[in-house]
């Protein structure tokens, strides 16, 4: 049942018809890609979105991705952070990502304020926690509806293409505030037809019906964009059993059946309160302490902490027993039970 995959979805996975699959292994270590930003536009009319094109210097072939793949960016101040990829998979020297400026966001801000033409960062190379199931090559669904809100496009941009280049049928709506404040509006208009552009100054907000359109059975739902526009979605194909939903999110999920409980931390024995509705990595942000993060879903396992004392609630499918058995978790989305304490060494 799909509403098996929601409830597991909420805490942040992915979803498909009542299954979660496990994300991509992390990459090896060793495999460290030093890339030069070779070429920086605006794609997005209000300025607030810009793609880079990486490559190395010697404009080598990159290591291979397919649509749905992201990239966890090292920037120059220390920060990572994941950006899908939205270039075309075919052409092996470069990379290009989007980034849309979050005002309070320091990643977004760094990428726009200092990664000019010929500035530097290091990957470990593409991961896929989005993969595209093409009908006919492993799925037994017979088509395809995208969904993109504003900079969710980016997963999607290839998917297009792929699904495009094995004649699968497909449909797509984008959506976003204006037309000025969505990217790529000229690549996705080469599809034509297949794709709806709707804007909430013109249209208004799309309700789950605009954006699943008739969504008949055995179509694959491919959605990208901000929380609220995937909610009404999840909800609307409850009870759907002949329709796969596949989604991403930009954000950290909301935390569901939470509890308030303490963490301290052995190196400064700071205390912090962690509420209900709160992740323990924000707790931890809010307090003025320091913590290593990417994702904020569970999957990039960046944040990535050892338990020295306390029962954790583990709401991740990245770690392993033994890995969880020698007292590791992800502040991101694990937690504790209410009035329980952990002790962390940050």
């Amino acid at each position: 049942m799909l509403l098996g995959a929601v409830d597991v979805a909420i805490r942040g996975m992915w979803a498909v018809t009542g299954t979660v699959r496990r994300p991509a292994a992390l990459p090896e270590r060793d495999q460290i890609l030093r890339l030069t930003v070779v070429d920086r536009q605006v794609v997005a009319h209000d300025e607030n979105v810009v793609a880079l094109t990486l490559g190395t210097a010697e404009r080598h072939p990159l290591p291979p991705w397919h649509p749905g793949a992201h990239l966890d960016i090292h920037l120059p101040s220390g920060r990572v952070r994941q950006y899908s990829l939205c270039g075309d998979p075919e052409v092996r020297s470069e990379y290009r990502i989007a980034v849309r400026r979050i005002h309070d966001g320091g990643g977004s801000v760094e990428v726009h304020d200092r990664l000019v033409a010929g500035s530097t960062v290091t990957t470990s190379g593409p991961r896929n926690a989005f993969p595209l199931s093409v009908p006919g090559y492993g799925s037994p669904t017979r088509r395809f509806r995208f969904i993109a809100g504003g900079i969710g496009i980016t997963p999607i941009l290839p998917m297009l293409g792929l699904a495009a280049r094995l004649g699968v049928d497909w449909s797509m709506i984008y959506v976003g505030r204006s037309a000025d404040s969505i990217p790529f509006l000229d690549e996705v208009g080469r599809f034509g037809d297949r794709v709806e552009i709707r804007t909430d100054d013109v249209h208004g907000v799309p309700s789950a019906d605009n954006l699943l359109g008739p969504c008949p059975d055995e179509t694959t739902v491919y959605a990208c964009g901000p929380a609220p526009m995937l909610s009404v979605i999840r909800q609307r194909l409850i009870g759907r059993d002949n329709v796969e939903l596949h989604f991403e999110r930009f954000a950290a999920p909301p935390v569901v059946d939470g509890a308030e409980f303490s963490v301290s931390v052995a190196s400064s024995q700071s205390t912090v309160t962690v509420g209900a509705e709160q992740t323990l990595l924000s707790a931890l942000r809010r307090a003025g302490i320091a913590a290593p993060y990417s994702c904020q879903q569970g999957f990039c396992g960046t944040c990535r902490t050892r338990v020295l004392s306390g029962a954790v609630q583990h709401r991740d499918t990245l770690l392993t027993e033994p890995e969880r058995d020698d007292g590791m978790m992800l502040i991101c989305v694990s937690r504790a039970a209410a009035g329980e304490h952990l002790r962390l060494d940050l």
